[in-house]
């Protein structure tokens, strides 16, 4: 993977906005340079070169989906009024919201832009509905994930739909894109996707399991952060559904004002109830699904090991 990282990152140095005006481009060029794990470029990158050896011809296809990333991350940003973005001031905090939005808007039309630099291809028509379709589910995840910060009604099948749509999809379309460029057939293209899904989703809920009871160190943010928010993680959901009195879990939830007391309160019931086992299980049980996925591929077993190796850091969120 570090090569990958390292290839990607000499060719986002190289290919920096220069348009004018800058007051639209600088924006794009900052939030770029943060510099984060790039994981979904990666991907698409890994995939191409499953089929081809070398990832070159991919380049802009990675570009595309870091672009359309980090245009997601900018408006979202917007949304949740942040402060910080890896470690950085965000852009509508650095510049101002107006221009945080249009350099969005920008980045969006950009990532189109480095796509059509496969129009030549025979399943151009694959790559860019992939593309659309993933574009526009990330919105639908995105206002699924605002609309549960109103409600206490969410099943467990409502959230994993809404962490498929929010973060699954694009880790599948950057895996199906990167296939697709590299020649793979619709088939191989169609099981790199639902392989992304799973090994998505599996990363998604181990990421919640640590945002309870993972360490600061480890996660590098603060540990109960989602109870705090009343966030509506599988892990609270199931806790919710499982609970004796649910009302009163809610009324709590709602009331207490003291931060360790109710994170240590929902962590103790997230136990008690069974739900932290649940979610390790369907944590695992979506990793071995994005195995028994890789079988069915038609690469070489050294590519297959290496997304073996890639689906197991993802459920373990080892990088």
């Amino acid at each position: 993977m570090n090569h990958l990282k390292t290839s990607f990152e000499q060719f986002i140095g190289h290919h920096k906005y220069q348009d004018a005006p800058q007051g639209l481009f600088e924006p794009i060029n900052y939030i770029l340079a943060l510099k984060g794990k790039r994981f979904r470029p990666i991907l698409l990158l890994a995939a191409h070169r499953a089929y081809q050896g070398d990832f070159a011809e991919a380049m802009p296809g990675a570009m595309a989906i870091e672009v359309f990333h980090n245009f997601t991350l900018l408006h979202d940003d917007i949304m949740d009024k942040a402060p910080l973005r890896r470690g950085e001031r965000t852009v509508h905090e650095k510049y101002d919201t107006n221009t945080a939005i249009l350099s969005g808007d920008a980045m969006m039309i950009s990532a189109y832009q480095w796509l059509g630099q496969y129009a030549h291809l025979s399943n151009f028509s694959d790559i860019l509905s992939t593309f659309s379709q993933t574009a526009m589910d990330v919105c639908r995840g995105q206002q699924m994930d605002m609309d549960f910060e109103q409600s206490w009604d969410v099943t467990a099948d409502d959230y994993l739909e809404m962490i498929r749509l929010k973060t699954a999809v694009l880790l599948g379309a950057s895996l199906k894109i990167g296939a697709l460029i590299g020649g793979a057939s619709a088939d191989d293209a169609h099981t790199f996707y639902e392989f992304g899904i799973k090994a998505g989703l599996a990363f998604q809920i181990q990421d919640d399991i640590l945002d309870s009871f993972g360490s600061t160190a480890a996660v590098g943010k603060q540990i109960g952060g989602d109870i705090i928010q009343n966030k509506k993680t599988f892990l609270l959901v199931q806790t919710l559904a499982k609970a004796k009195d649910r009302q009163a879990l809610i009324d709590f939830m709602m009331k207490t004002a003291d931060q360790k007391t109710k994170i240590n309160k929902v962590k103790e019931l997230m136990m008690a109830t069974g739900a932290l086992d649940d979610a390790d299980m369907l944590r695992d049980d979506y990793y071995e699904q994005s195995l028994e996925l890789l079988d069915k591929l038609h690469i070489p077993d050294k590519q297959k090991e290496f997304f073996s190796e890639l689906a197991l850091k993802m459920a373990r969120r080892m990088f």
